[in-house]
């Protein structure tokens, strides 16, 4: 009698501890994606799409640009993130935290969907994932950017999600999960170009090489057909109420939905219709000749980055490892899948010379879902063999590979995020520069015009001083060296000595600031403003 009540709440137990790991998973994400979210200066991408949601959370104007800045989703979710801000803070709702909580958010949200490939990868493998994913030093450092990278990857994991949940019910919602989820990949960002290609193939890469392994399987002699078990499935109660659509209204419905997103995206919600809808597909024409002239790396450039200790080096073997065994295997078609969608991804982009780190991302994503797969192969085998030891093993790796991706993770994250020896910080911000910010907000402060204090900034705009300086009001921009009397100029230095030569009497140069590695800024006080 007892052990019968004992296995009665076996599987109750079972869940409640996956919710609990589950729970303990999101926090530790959480707190790695969202403590000290401010601190760091933003880099130079950061401060420029800063600058585009401005004039949208301002006046709410913002249209698509072909020629850059990828797409509009991101100014449109920091929409919402500043405007509940400024529900407490008024027009200081536009503030760092505010806009890197979007990326945030969408990191966090990335562990979660990984856990919806339990049923594919195993308890303990997708709880493997899950846990590189939020230790991850590449995620954990790109979901505190405000850049497009990590919202993009979260919507390519949820077409993933949607698309097998409709495959396992055919129910409707999940078909319109996957439309949503790829109309916003499609509005995220033009690489979606790329990832919608190597999706695909894999599918197809899948099919063919399981048909393959199938028919070339050596067939043994003891194996005998099994009779096949008819399952009559219960009736479900609300099926007369509620009768099934036939399949063209689900497609139809799916279509016009992503339509619906897609165009009100571009389009500004209709405000620059139909001329964004059509910038969204003549962007190709800039991005073919970027993707080719601008940031030219070698093809094994991501394989550098990715596999350096200080980055995933952990996460790289075990994916490596996972593929071996996936196609070795060839027992489950999605492991196959996410082999495939990995080494297309990592070819897709390294073949591409245009280069950054962030771009990384793409393939490390199934990648990180192979190690999963991985460890759950490991422990699984361990649990058909009578000694403990092979399970015990899986999570000492599993652990090992986790603290040594989040002490990376907390140190690039924390602490060396403007060390340009790493790779993910490629050409960050300099802390010094928040220095010269802290001199100019100083001397506005014991200026009687306050944040309308005139300023002038020669040289390349120095981004991303811009979105520093946004609140005050009397700022001007200029490439050159030019006769001013404003109180404050702010230079690249290799203008300062043309300043001190035609401007040194009514100015004195109070310091110079590193902004990025090969980069500094002057910053000259006119001689009757107090520092």
């Amino acid at each position: 009698m007892k052990a019968s009540a004992k296995r009665a709440t076996s599987p109750q137990q079972s869940q409640t501890a996956w919710k609990i790991a589950c729970a303990a998973i999101l926090i530790a994400a959480g707190l790695l994606r969202l403590l000290y979210l401010s601190d760091k200066a933003l880099h130079h991408d950061e401060g420029v799409n800063g600058l585009f949601l401005a004039p949208l959370f301002r006046g709410g104007f913002y249209h698509y640009d072909p020629a850059n800045y990828h797409g509009p989703t991101l100014y449109y979710f920091g929409l919402l993130t500043t405007t509940l801000n400024a529900l407490f803070y008024g027009k200081y709702g536009l503030s760092t935290f505010a806009i890197r909580l979007v990326p945030a958010l969408f990191g966090i949200g990335l562990v979660w969907l990984v856990f919806y490939f339990r049923r594919f990868i195993g308890t303990f493998g997708s709880l493997s994932a899950a846990l590189l994913m939020a230790a991850s030093p590449g995620f954990v450092f790109f979901s505190r950017y405000f850049i497009h990278e990590v919202p993009f990857i979260f919507f390519t994991l949820a077409l993933v999600v949607a698309v097998m949940r409709f495959k396992e019910t055919a129910r409707q919602r999940y078909l319109m999960l996957a439309s949503a989820s790829a109309a916003l990949l499609f509005a995220t960002k033009e690489t979606y170009i790329i990832t919608v290609v190597v999706l695909l193939l894999a599918v197809l890469c899948a099919h063919l090489y399981m048909s393959l392994r199938t028919r070339f399987a050596p067939k043994r002699i003891e194996d005998k057909p099994r009779p096949k078990k008819t399952i009559v499935a219960p009736p479900k109660q609300d099926a007369a109420i509620v009768p099934q659509k036939p399949a063209y209204d689900q497609w139809l419905a799916a279509v016009a939905l992503f339509l619906l997103i897609y165009v009100l995206f571009y389009s500004s919600f209709l405000t620059n219709f139909p001329k964004g809808v059509y910038d969204s597909i003549r962007t190709f024409g800039y991005w073919g000749h970027t993707g080719v002239s601008a940031y030219k790396s070698p093809w094994y450039q991501y394989l550098d980055w990715l596999f350096r200790a200080t980055t995933e080096l952990p996460s790289m073997v075990l994916g490596g490892l996972g593929i071996i065994v996936a196609l070795y295997q060839a027992r489950s078609r999605f492991a196959v899948f996410l082999a495939f969608w990995g080494l297309g991804m990592t070819a897709a982009y390294s073949l591409v010379p245009y280069k950054t780190p962030w771009l990384a991302l793409s393939p490390l994503l199934p990648i990180i879902m192979m190690a999963g797969y991985f460890l759950g192969q490991w422990f699984d085998l361990g649990a058909r063999m009578p000694s403990p030891l092979l399970r015990i093993s899986a999570v000492f790796a599993l652990l090992a590979a986790v603290t040594i991706s989040a002490y990376a993770a907390i140190d690039v994250s924390f602490f060396s995020y403007d060390n340009d020896t790493i790779p993910y910080s490629y050409a960050h911000t300099s802390r010094d520069f928040l220095g010269l910010v802290d001199e100019i907000e100083s001397a506005a402060s014991h200026n009687s015009a306050g944040k309308s204090i005139g300023m002038t900034v020669m040289g390349p705009v120095p981004w991303p001083l811009p979105w520093y300086l946004r609140e005050f009001s009397n700022v001007g921009y200029v490439n050159v060296v030019v006769p001013s009397s404003q109180p404050i100029i702010v230079a690249a230095e290799d203008l300062s000595p043309e300043i001190e030569r035609t401007m040194g009497t009514l100015y004195r140069r109070f310091h110079s600031y590193d902004l990025r590695p090969g980069v500094r800024l002057a910053l000259f006080l006119r001689r009757d403003v107090r520092p």
